[in-house]
């Protein structure tokens, strides 16, 4: 952080948690609300914090305020030392969760979102009424998300290219396909042949047009006929229920299709388990309340799926 001398030796760490916020929430209102305090007196903190960092840190644009670039650039930074800094005071590591004010960031994918969001929200309600959660979808793009820290915890098929990030197993996902209701490839026996003679549809952020089942049927020279992509996969799922196309759900998510009258079978090619995990930056490691969050996450997981 670009402090300079005179400003640091009169620092007032509570700004830190102030520009946590102010980061976080992008408003100053929003971040005096959260603060307890009032629109003026958030104003003027926001004034030290320009002076001691010697950056505007948020701007106006439009009828919204943004962040500059070297306010993003430090945002990890600071969410690290306001949490490390939380985690000191809190005695022996002792959580009271009914007093915890925090905002979790969680980065999952749509499928895990629409099946065990509510169950994650009414924990949280009875547990810690005062935390609040943020799902962002997946990006097309990938981004260090856990390590810039725009994301507390990742929930998903984790990419552990990043060496630094803590990775944890919990569950093994099963492919499965989906349909409408009275779909003709669901009358008679389904073969291989029969599966990749249908139109498919593919529910990918990054636009993909092939998969592991492309591998599959590939082995056993076979080739499917791939329509299209969509970028979500719920959008994927009202696209299947007014057309001939056949697409692809994990077994978690099964009972979204059923919900909207899709079938949902087994897909008759041998496929390797999509492991299913989580991700946080190890800043996290020695946080009680983060702590909570994962063992949130891994209660989600159906007993017997767990890994």
């Amino acid at each position: 952080m670009r402090v300079t001398q005179s400003a640091a030796s009169g620092l007032d760490l509570n700004l830190l948690v102030a520009l946590d916020v102010l980061l976080e929430e992008s408003s100053v209102s929003r971040a005096a609300a959260r603060l307890h305090l009032s629109e003026p007196a958030m104003s003027r903190t926001l004034g030290r914090i320009r002076k001691a960092l010697g950056d505007p840190v948020l701007v106006r644009a439009g009828r919204t305020m943004v962040p500059t670039p070297h306010a993003l650039a430090v945002q990890g930074e600071v969410r690290a030392v306001v949490e490390r800094a939380r985690a000191l005071f809190l005695a022996g590591g002792r959580l009271d969760l009914s007093t915890l004010t925090r905002t979790f960031t969680v980065l999952a994918n749509e499928s895990f979102t629409a099946v065990c969001g509510a169950a994650l929200f009414g924990r949280v309600a009875l547990e810690a009424p005062g935390v609040r959660l943020r799902f962002l979808a997946e990006s097309h793009i990938d981004v260090p998300a856990l390590r810039e820290g725009v994301a507390d915890l990742e929930l998903g098929m984790i990419d552990a290219r990043s060496p630094e990030v803590r990775t944890e197993h919990l569950a093994d996902e099963h492919m499965m396909a989906v349909a409408r209701s009275g779909h003709p490839l669901l009358r008679g026996r389904l073969t291989a042949r029969r599966f990749a003679a249908a139109q498919h549809l593919i529910a990918s952020r990054r636009g993909r047009l092939e998969g592991p089942v492309d591998t599959a049927l590939a082995g056993l020279g076979l080739t499917r006929r791939v329509v299209g992509s969509v970028g979500t996969f719920p959008t994927s799922l009202f696209v299947l229920r007014e057309t001939d196309l056949v697409g692809l759900i994990t077994g978690q998510a099964a009972p979204l299709a059923e919900q909207l009258g899709l079938e949902v079978f087994e897909i008759p090619l041998e496929l390797p388990p999509l492991p299913f995990g989580m991700a946080w930056h190890p800043r996290h490691d020695a946080d009680p309340a983060h702590a909570w969050l994962r063992d949130c996450a891994r209660a989600l997981m159906p007993a017997g799926a767990q890994g």
